[in-house]
């Protein structure tokens, strides 16, 4: 597996290129801006990009799907519980205040334990909702990407519509019964570090330690 992290937009989002080296397949999670950069990376490495996944609806993680999709044959993947806030008229207009044209549909709605594969590589979806209804992580060969559930040292907030704290607290515990080597990828450089692990965030995150 190859994984390429990228901090595009205007704040602090992570999007990732992750490709199966083998085959040269790839996914792209969460496009939230600087399209034109992940587009000739992908074609830098020559792949060929199977699949635009989400990690959840809200507009500062899709505001680049539009975009992508039309430049691609990808298909556009989310949870099925996020799958109306998507293109609803809240986050449309949140996309176009971010001077982007608004996220169509998606092809493929996933819910828990669904699986996503490119080339070799299999990624299982696991639903993680408290920071939206629909928020997701995917989890493949020790790397875990974790959207705005999970950051380095912190957690998604639960402030804005569809969030709730203690059910983002399940989700993370939820998580820790993944391997503690696992990479984690957050969805925003907002850290101390671009890239932990579980073991690490088990140690040292405020939220585990103090509530979990």
């Amino acid at each position: 597996m190859h994984i390429e992290q990228m901090k595009v937009g205007t704040m602090a989002v992570f999007a990732y290129i992750v490709s199966c080296e083998t085959e040269k397949e790839a996914l792209v999670i969460d496009p939230a801006g600087s399209e034109g950069k992940i587009l000739d990376r992908v074609k830098a490495l020559g792949l060929t990009l199977k699949y635009v996944v989400n990690t959840h609806a809200h507009a500062d993680h899709t505001c680049g799907n539009s975009k992508i999709l039309s430049k691609t044959d990808a298909l556009l993947v989310i949870h099925e519980d996020d799958a109306d806030p998507l293109t609803s008229g809240k986050n449309k207009a949140f996309s176009l205040a971010l001077g982007k044209k608004p996220s169509p549909k998606a092809h493929l709605l996933v819910k828990d334990g669904d699986f996503l594969t490119i080339g070799r590589e299999k990624f299982q979806i696991i639903h993680t909702p408290g920071h939206s209804p629909g928020s997701m992580c995917l989890y493949g060969t020790g790397n875990l990407f974790t959207g705005d559930t999970l950051f380095v040292g912190a957690v998604g907030r639960t402030d804005l519509k569809g969030g709730d704290l203690g059910t983002l607290l399940l989700s993370v515990k939820k998580l820790l019964s993944l391997p503690p080597e696992t990479r984690v990828w957050p969805g925003h450089d907002y850290g101390e570090t671009p890239v932990s692990t579980l073991a690490h965030e088990k140690e040292t995150n405020p939220y585990i330690t103090d509530f979990l």
